[in-house]
């Protein structure tokens, strides 16, 4: 069994390409086949989340390329940038995994929440696309690049509190 533990940056050569879901580009602990046949045992360090294109490579040398899954997922636009902001704020509010793209957000699909975009103004369209949600503010996965040559940061977007006070307003002043 190939055994795939070290994520690199680039590779000059690739030995095969695993395509994978989103859910399952979320686990650091996999055991899959490539379309060849042969199986795979993924270990990565615990939180690392693979994105398209992403190369691991073995002890033996050998380099696998990641490929996103096409998934069934929801493209959400809006008339206007707010309405797609209020869209982000409603799926955020419901630790909704969503990928930010220019112009549209991109969830799977849900029919309970396509009914409450569609409340909210927005256009909902059903495609099989690659899904490549935000890993969140918190969250780790590094980096990955797109199609269109940009890079995106995917570290993590605030400091990460060792012990964090949740405020609320019924909490006495003292």
């Amino acid at each position: 069994m190939l055994t795939l533990n070290t994520k690199i940056d680039h590779a000059d050569s690739v030995f095969a390409q695993l395509v994978l879901p989103y859910e399952m580009r979320e686990n650091s602990r996999l055991r899959t086949a490539l379309a060849s046949g042969e199986e795979v045992a993924i270990f990565t360090v615990r939180g690392t989340i693979l994105r398209n294109n992403d190369f691991l490579k073995s002890d033996d040398g050998r380099v696998v390329q990641i490929i996103a899954a096409r998934e069934p997922t929801y493209r959400i636009t809006c008339k206007t940038p707010h309405e797609l902001l209020r869209c982000a704020f409603h799926l955020g509010n419901r630790h909704t995994q969503t990928q930010v793209g220019e112009a549209f957000l991109r969830i799977h699909q849900d029919s309970v929440l396509k009914q409450m975009l569609e409340g909210l103004g927005a256009s909902v369209i059903e495609e099989d696309e690659q899904f490549e949600p935000e890993s969140g503010a918190y969250g780790g996965g590094g980096h990955h690049h797109h199609d269109d040559g940009h890079y995106h940061a995917h570290g993590p977007l605030a400091p990460i509190p060792a012990r964090q006070k949740i405020h609320r307003p019924s909490d006495s002043q003292s």
